[in-house]
Order: C-alpha cells, then structure tokens, then sequence
C-alpha cells in the first residue's frame, strides 16, 4: 500500500543517493565546468530516464539475474571503472581550446545507457525493488510509484552538480587554474572508479 509515510522514506532514500558523489555526479560537475550548464542538459536528463528505465525493469525481475549470476556485478564494475578511467584520460588537456572545439558533452541516451554499467545506480534500483517496493499495490502502480517518485526526485538532486561544475567557469581564468582543474577532475574520476572496483 502507497502511504505518506512510504512516499518520504523513499523520497529520502532517493535525495541521499542522487545528491551524494558518484560517477553520474563527478562527470556532471566535469560537464559543467566544461561545457556550461545548458549544454550539459541532455546529460541531466539523460541520467533519470535511463535510471527509471532500470529501477523499473529490476522491479519487473532483472535482479534476480544478479542472484542467479553475481559474476555479473563484478564485470559491471570493471566497465564502468574502466569508462571512468577513459574519461579521465580526456579530462587532461580538455580546456585547450583544440579540444574545446572538437569535444562535446554526453547526449541524453549515452547518459541514460551508462546507467546500466553504473554500479550505484544497480545498488539504488535494488534497493528500491527490495526495500520500498508496494507490494500490496497492483505491480504497474507500485513500478509507476517508484520510478516517478525517481525522476522527480533526481533531476534537481543532480543539477546541483552540473550548476556548480557550470558556476566554477567563472573562476576558470588562466592556464594553471585549467590545468589544476583538469588534473583534479581527472583524479576524482579516477578514486571514483576505484572505490567502485574495490568496493
């Protein structure tokens, strides 16, 4: 049964998880600070349509595949561990101007597939399918509840990220700072890989 009470502790779940640094915000904040906020939209809502799509689709029963086969989480983890070394990889030298005018930020259905080699985003959608699910409701209502209540509530939680990565642009002024930026970013990108391959 769908309560207030379910609706804020999910919604609470949801805020924590979105807000917090993962792969989905450290490359937003990159986005941003190379791209500018607006070009990095397709990225935003790139990342709940594809999550919503998976925390649907775990609900319906695909997590049982990581029961039946958790090999799978693990070769999971060293793609998305090696998609953010290859960003990384790119971060340095991005803010040449070179690069500037051959680079462009994630489209909305690259954001969204990234999700599925996204190790957080499974630990979310699992978590939800096994923790808030309804499961009194009929199972479209209660995948209609949670994947809605996702979208609404990670759109602005990730925001955060591409604004302040946009917001950083203004302080971005000479060589050093972009190189400093560029190294730290790529480092970031870097630890996040690791923590997830480790973890």
């Amino acid at each position: 049964m769908i309560t207030f009470a379910l609706f804020s502790a999910l919604a609470t779940f949801y805020f924590t998880m979105f807000i917090t640094p993962g792969p989905n915000n450290a490359m937003l904040t990159a986005s941003g600070l190379k791209f500018g906020f607006y070009r990095t939209l397709p990225h935003v809502i790139g990342i709940p349509l594809g999550h919503i799509f998976q925390i649907g689709l775990t609900c319906f029963g695909l997590a049982n595949l990581f029961l039946i086969y958790p090999q799978v989480q693990f070769y999971m983890k060293i793609l998305c561990f090696l998609y953010l070394l290859y960003l990384a990889k790119t971060m340095i030298g991005s803010f040449s101007m070179i690069q500037k005018e051959t680079g462009r930020p994630l489209k909305f259905y690259e954001a969204s597939i990234f999700q599925f080699v996204n190790p957080k985003a499974w630990s979310i959608a699992v978590t939800v399918a096994s923790g808030f699910f309804p499961t009194e409701e009929n199972i479209f209502i209660g995948v209609a509840f949670v994947t809605i209540t996702a979208a609404v509530i990670c759109f602005p939680s990730i925001c955060v990220w591409a604004l302040f990565g946009s917001g950083l642009r203004k302080f971005v002024t000479n060589l050093k700072i972009k190189k400093t930026i560029e190294y730290l970013l790529a480092i970031l990108l870097v630890l996040t890989g690791l923590f997830i391959l480790l973890k």
